[in-house]
This record gives C-alpha cells, sequence and structure tokens, in this order.
C-alpha cells in the first residue's frame, strides 16, 4: 500500500495521506489548512512546481489570464470539475500575466491551457475554453 504525498497550497508543506484515507477531508499538518477545497487554487509558479514536483497526486492547471474572455467562460466551468474530481487531482490556477517566465517555459501559446502533470512531468495539455463535461471527459480518461 502506497501513501500520497500531498502539498498544501496554503504553505507548501508536503503530507503524507494513506491511501486508505478521505483525502478531501485530511488537513495539512504544518498550517492546519484543508488539503483539498473542491476549489481551483490561485498559485504562483513556484508553488505550481512545488505541487508538480513534491506531490504524487496528478496535478492539473489552468494557464489563463484576467483580461481574456474565453478564460472567464471556463473559469466557473473548470471548478465545477474540481468539485467533482478532488482529491483524486489537484486543480491549480496560473495567471499567465503575473508569471510570464513559467508560462514561456512551458510553451504557452494561447490561453486558456489546461496542462495535466504526472509523476512529476507533462502528460498532456488541451487548450481553448471548454464546458465542464468536455474538461470531465478529457481528465476522467487521464488521471484514472
Amino acid at each position: 500500500m502506497n501513501d500520497n504525498q500531498v502539498v498544501c497550497v496554503a504553505c507548501g508543506a508536503v503530507n503524507r495521506v494513506p491511501e486508505t484515507k478521505d483525502a478531501s477531508a485530511g488537513k495539512c499538518g504544518s498550517c492546519g489548512a484543508p488539503l483539498f477545497s473542491g476549489r481551483p487554487a490561485d498559485v504562483s509558479g513556484d508553488m505550481l512546481q512545488r505541487q508538480v514536483q513534491k506531490g504524487t497526486v496528478p496535478v492539473v492547471v489552468d494557464v489563463w489570464a484576467p483580461w481574456c474572455g474565453p478564460c472567464q467562460f471556463m473559469g466557473p466551468e473548470y471548478e465545477k470539475v474540481a468539485q467533482a474530481l478532488e482529491p483524486r487531482a489537484r486543480f491549480l490556477k496560473l495567471n499567465s500575466d503575473n508569471e510570464q517566465q513559467l508560462a514561456g517555459a512551458l510553451n504557452i501559446r494561447g490561453i486558456p491551457t489546461m496542462i495535466l502533470f504526472k509523476d512529476g512531468k507533462e502528460a498532456d495539455r488541451v487548450s481553448g475554453a471548454m464546458p465542464a463535461s468536455q474538461i470531465n471527459s478529457w481528465l476522467s480518461q487521464r488521471i484514472g
């Protein structure tokens, strides 16, 4: 039996969560924040990299910008999927205006772009605004 390593989005601490425990009810052992909230967390580039490198839960990141109309449409749809699929995956949002260097390193050419990371590496990506049903279908095939 393996334990999951869940990185707290509030403080960055790595928490060990046994597979037999409900991770959605877990709290960070360092700061006490819920490990999963059912909402995508807005994160910095450093926190995104920590989530991908230190956590064992698949990470889905929505790369967006506040001025982007399609991003504004997709935000609530992405949140619906986070509510449905957490804690099977960690849902994050990365503002490409605030994290231009990382967006460039991730080869972001258009927004919104969702990237799925598994085992510390990019597993898949998709660009363009999608309704919750389409996001859910895309992820369900990839995260198991």
